[in-house]
């Protein structure tokens, strides 16, 4: 199988062409703002390298948020652009289960919990709580201020270690022991994103964006109009 995974959820610009488990072709930029203007060339880019042009791909991958608002309706809008174009099936996948599927890999041996941790860029962050041996959600996704962490993880009333973009959030819950470690990359990973998206079945339609909050932005009183 064939995939174009990609990834602008977060604070880069990330992408990869994958066949099978081997990986044609690859790049991850960090940015917060801009990529809007450099996926489309980027996948261009990595198609060029790998050899292949669109109809050799059997499927397209992009993560679904939580995220920025504009990163998840970047990714969301080209894949749904490109399908049209392409026929190509499209699958989507969470940045909370891309950060922990990647951050598992990196245990020798997974136990306790996983807590999947999302700058949301407003003083607090999305959260999600996996099973670190077989990354079952214990929680679902949520927004919660770095001061419910810890209440949250005497609930589960299991060590946990951490993984995502959100460390400087959370350093004082490890520098006290409460998480113990950070796993894994800050940049969302493709690679894993492709490996995520060969194992699931086929989907109908573009997938649709996980908000679990409304986005920041709002309409202006009288809907923009500058008299009642």
């Amino acid at each position: 199988m064939r995939i174009l995974a990609f990834d602008t959820a977060g604070n880069g610009c990330s992408a990869c062409v994958w066949q099978d488990g081997t990986v044609l072709a690859q790049a991850r930029l960090g940015m917060e703002r801009g990529q809007a203007e450099a996926l489309v060339p980027l996948l261009s880019s990595l198609l060029e390298q790998a050899g292949l042009d669109w109809p050799q791909l059997d499927r397209l991958a992009v993560t679904v948020g939580p995220g920025s608002f504009t990163g998840v309706r970047v990714g969301l809008a080209t894949a749904r652009a490109l399908a049209l174009a392409t026929g190509l099936p499209v699958s989507g996948v969470t940045t909370l289960d891309l950060f922990a599927t990647a951050a598992r890999a990196s245990l020798p041996a997974p136990q306790g919990v996983l807590l999947a941790l999302i700058d949301a860029r407003r003083d607090d962050l999305y959260c999600q709580a996996f099973d670190a041996a077989t990354l079952s959600p214990l929680t679902g996704p949520d927004s919660l201020r770095p001061e419910e962490i810890r209440p949250l993880l005497t609930r589960l009333g299991q060590p946990a270690a951490a993984c995502g973009d959100a460390r400087p959030l959370v350093e004082t819950l490890l520098e006290d022991g409460t998480l113990g470690g950070w796993l894994g990359e800050t940049l969302a990973d493709p690679v894993v994103l492709a490996g995520i998206a060969s194992t699931r079945p086929r989907e109908d339609g573009v997938p649709s964006p996980l908000y679990i909050r409304p986005p920041d932005a709002a309409l202006p009183a009288n809907g923009g109009q500058l008299r009642p």
